[in-house]
C-alpha cells in the first residue's frame, strides 16, 4: 500500500487507493470525480507509476495545446504523440476542455491499446456535456474528502486490534477531541494537517470551491450564488423551500434552482429527500440539503467557534454523520440509497440508509439522550426497520468505514 503525502509531509492511507485499483483492472475509460482539493491528483501521482503514465493538466496551457493538438490525429498516433510507449494517459482537470469526451470515445473506440484515466471537479454533465457518448466505455469513481475513519486511523494511538465499542470504552476522550476538532475544520485532506485550518478554509471557500462555476460562466451573479450557499449554511439538516429562498435573494425561483443545481454539480452540496412508502401522513415532497464538508459550511458563514455548545452544534452535528455516510456511499459506488423520513404529526428519522431490501434509521444526537424514546417509533412499526440514534459516545459503531481500514495498516 502506497502512501499519501499531503501539507507538511504528513502521510494519510486512504480507502480510495484500493477502489482506484480495483476501478483500472477495467480497460475502459476511469473517469475520477470530486470537489477541489480532496486528493485526486495526490491519488493518481501514488497510484500510478510515473514511468507508465503520460500526465496532462489542463489547467496548464501548454497541456492543453498538446492535447487539442493531437485531436485530429488517428487514435494510434495521437496516443505515441501523447504518451510514447506508456501505457497510461491521465488527463487531470478534464472539464477544462468540452472536447475530452469525443476525443477519449474515439481512441477507445478505435481499440487504442492504452488505459485513459479523467480527472475532473465537476460532475459528469458538468465536465463535459459530449461525455454522454462515454456510456458504457467508462468507469466512474467519485473521491470525496477524507472519511473521519481514514484520520482516525492516522493517529499515533490507532490500534487496528480493537473493535467499535472497544475505541468508545478506551479512548473515548481522544475520538470526542478528535470528533470536535473536525466538526469545526472539517475533513480535506490539508484542512487536516495544516496548523492554519481557519486561512485554509476561508481561501478555499472564497476562492476554489465556487471555481469551475465562474470560470465556465455559468453565473453572471456570483456574488448571489455566495448568499445562497450562505443561506443553505443556516438551513442543514432543515426541510428547504426553493421559493422561499428565492424571495430572500430577490431572483426567481428557477434561477434559485439553476444555482442551487450547479453547486451541487460541483460537489460542494447534496440533497436528501423524502423516503415514502404513500403512507397517508408522510412528507413527501420536501428536500433536505448538506454540505459534503462541515468546514466549508463553516468557512462560508466565518463561523469557527469550538465550543462544544455553539448554538448550531445539533445541526453541525447531523451533517458531520450524514455526511460520513454520503462520502462513504459515493466512494464505494452509490450502493445505497439515502433518504431522511418525516410525517405531519411531527415523527422523524433524519436518515434513513436502503441498500436492497434492508432499511435501517438513524437518529443523531450529539449527546446521549436521558430519553430513550424517539420520534421515529411509528417508523419502525410501518417499515419493520430499526433506528439508532447516533452520538459522539457511539458513533464508531455506527458510521461506515471503520471496517476496511485494517487493510490499510
Amino acid at each position: 500500500m502506497r502512501l499519501f503525502w499531503y501539507a507538511a509531509l504528513i502521510m494519510i492511507k486512504r480507502i480510495a487507493e484500493q477502489v482506484l485499483a480495483e476501478t483500472l483492472q477495467s480497460k475502459k475509460a476511469v473517469i475520477i470525480l470530486g470537489a477541489r482539493q480532496v486528493g485526486k491528483t495526490t491519488l493518481i501521482q501514488h497510484a500510478l507509476p510515473a514511468v507508465d503514465t503520460a500526465y496532462l493538466n489542463l489547467d496548464i496551457d501548454v497541456d492543453k495545446a498538446r492535447l487539442k493538438a493531437v485531436s485530429a490525429l488517428p487514435p494510434q498516433q495521437a496516443a505515441a504523440a501523447l504518451a510514447s510507449d506508456k501505457p497510461i494517459i491521465a488527463i487531470d482537470e478534464a472539464q477544462r476542455w468540452e472536447g475530452v469526451g469525443r476525443l477519449v470515445k474515439g481512441w477507445i473506440d478505435s481499440g487504442l491499446n492504452k488505459q485513459v484515466v479523467l480527472l475532473g471537479s465537476s460532475s459528469l454533465d458538468l465536465l463535459d456535456s459530449s461525455v454522454e457518448s462515454l456510456t458504457g466505455r467508462n468507469v466512474k469513481l467519485y473521491l470525496p474528502a477524507l472519511l473521519f475513519t481514514e484520520v482516525l486511523a492516522h493517529q499515533p494511538w490507532y490500534m487496528t486490534a480493537l473493535g467499535e465499542r472497544q475505541w468508545q470504552e478506551h479512548f473515548q476522550a481522544q475520538v470526542r477531541a478528535l470528533v470536535f476538532e473536525h466538526l469545526v475544520y472539517g475533513l480535506y485532506p490539508e484542512a487536516v494537517t495544516t496548523p492554519r485550518k481557519r486561512a485554509y478554509l476561508q481561501n478555499l471557500a472564497q476562492d476554489y470551491v465556487l471555481k469551475d462555476i465562474l470560470q465556465l460562466g455559468l453565473t453572471r451573479t456570483p456574488e448571489t450564488l455566495r448568499r445562497l450557499l450562505q443561506l443553505l449554511a443556516y438551513q442543514i439538516g432543515r426541510e428547504v423551500s426553493l421559493s422561499e429562498l428565492a424571495t430572500n435573494l430577490g431572483v426567481a425561483r428557477g434561477t434559485v434552482e439553476r444555482y442551487v443545481q450547479l453547486l451541487e454539480d460541483t460537489f460542494v452540496i447534496f440533497r436528501l429527500t423524502a423516503f415514502s412508502r404513500n403512507l397517508r401522513n408522510e412528507i413527501s415532497k420536501s428536500v433536505k440539503y448538506y454540505f459534503w464538508d462541515v468546514g466549508i459550511r463553516n468557512a462560508v458563514i466565518n463561523q469557527f467557534d469550538t465550543d462544544s455548545m455553539r448554538s448550531d452544534i445539533g445541526m453541525l452535528w447531523e451533517n458531520f454523520v450524514v455526511a460520513e455516510f454520503a462520502k462513504h456511499n459515493a466512494l464505494t459506488g452509490w450502493t445505497q440509497n439515502l433518504f431522511f423520513w418525516r410525517t405531519t404529526d411531527q415523527s422523524e428519522v433524519d436518515l434513513v440508509v436502503q441498500e436492497n431490501a434492508s432499511i435501517i434509521g438513524y437518529e443523531m444526537k450529539v449527546n446521549p439522550p436521558r430519553d430513550r424514546r424517539t420520534r421515529a417509533r411509528s417508523f419502525s412499526e410501518s417499515y419493520g426497520a430499526p433506528v439508532q440514534v447516533v452520538h459522539t459516545g457511539n458513533f464508531l459503531e455506527h458510521i461506515p468505514g471503520l471496517g476496511r481500514l485494517g487493510a490499510l495498516q
